[in-house]
């Protein structure tokens, strides 16, 4: 969210310095590694409007940096009927194609998966974004258009002196400026502390795999983006998101359901976690190897109800409690975080807004 702002100030001619306390490809965030879920599947008028949104910008950055970012490869959600009823109700409202496919159709259509009562089908408006390119383009573009950027640089506080001048304490010195723009992610409460107004933000450690195909088994870089609106009550500790990465294995994860953590500190593999991911797999992805899951580590900055955070409190604005399925959002994001802090908005009509 940091590298998106920063370029669209930068290229809407605005001096920018961006401070990021790791090196780049750092993975103590949210947002490295290959694979992030794009789709515009939501219940929400607001989320869907965003991610329509976040479609063409990502294009742009794709033509500005000559990067494949985004690869459209159409999206499922089966299981609780009552939700995908909800998102189809929603896709239908926004004029989103889409249709319905029974379990045996879909499972014939796409080999190794099976389905949990009927699947709908969203096909070219969901896909897969490669997280750490993205990331990396972002940052180069917001370069290219001026912006600095300080790597290994530290925040240690924020403070504001008046009602154009902050000043942020950094490991390198003192930086000053008329906004700072803080999407700190697990450490936004620490860093800020009480200058903003935020909600409770919980900081979890999410635990999904990476499982290659069986050996012989389906081409699993032509299944779609998938969700899997299951629960305590099906005997799974939350909602399923899997996605193909890049190295022709496919993450998986229950969503939102890590212990809290603080994050200067990397919880290790719960084995019993990783277990019911390899249960879950040879329920429902027959066509995965669960024997080679490999468990990877994220962290969610998470609100209450899933909302984002996009607030303004003087010289402050802030991004925060992504909650797991941000990443999509970023360009759009990005530009909503820049007009708070040049003054074109001065309040978020955007998801979160409070």
């Amino acid at each position: 969210m940091g590298v998106a702002t920063a370029w669209h100030l930068a290229r809407t001619g605005h001096e920018v310095v961006l401070l990021e306390r790791f090196r780049p490809g750092h993975d103590r965030g949210a947002s490295h590694g290959t694979s992030r879920i794009y789709r515009q599947t939501y219940a929400s008028d607001s989320h869907v409007r965003l991610a329509a949104e976040a479609l063409p910008l990502w294009r742009e950055l794709e033509r500005e940096t000559g990067a494949e970012l985004l690869r459209i490869t159409g999206g499922i959600d089966h299981g609780d009927p009552a939700r995908t009823a909800e998102l189809a109700a929603s896709l239908a409202a926004h004029g989103i194609a889409h249709h319905w496919l029974d379990a045996r159709e879909a499972a014939a259509r796409w080999p190794g998966m099976v389905f949990d009562g009927p699947v709908l089908h969203q096909p070219d408006r969901s896909g897969r974004l490669h997280a750490d390119h993205a990331v990396a383009s972002l940052a180069a573009a917001a370069v290219g258009h001026g912006a600095r950027i300080r790597y290994a640089t530290r925040a240690n506080a924020v403070t504001v002196r008046g009602v154009d001048l902050v000043e942020v304490d950094t490991s390198g010195g003192p930086v000053r400026a008329r906004r700072a723009v803080v999407t700190a992610g697990a450490w936004t409460h620490g860093l800020l502390r009480d200058a903003v107004p935020l909600p409770p933000l919980r900081v979890t450690q999410e635990q999904p795999a990476h499982l290659p195909a069986r050996p012989g088994g389906p081409d699993v870089s032509r299944w779609p983006t998938f969700i899997h609106h299951t629960g305590p009550a099906a005997g799974w500790p939350g909602g399923v998101y899997g996605l193909a990465a890049s190295d022709d294995r496919v993450k998986l994860g229950f969503h939102g359901v890590g212990p809290a953590r603080d994050p200067e500190v990397t919880l290790p593999c719960d084995p019993a976690h990783l277990q019911q991911v390899r249960d879950y797999v040879e329920a429902y992805l027959p066509g995965l190897d669960p024997g080679a899951a490999e468990p990877v580590s994220c962290t969610y900055t998470s609100t209450e109800d899933s909302a984002f955070v996009l607030e303004r409190e003087g010289p402050l604005v802030v991004g925060a409690g992504f909650s797991g399925h941000g990443f999509k959002f970023a360009p759009a994001i990005g530009r909503v975080l820049a007009e708070l802090a040049t003054d074109r908005i001065s309040r978020s009509p955007l998801v979160g807004s409070r």
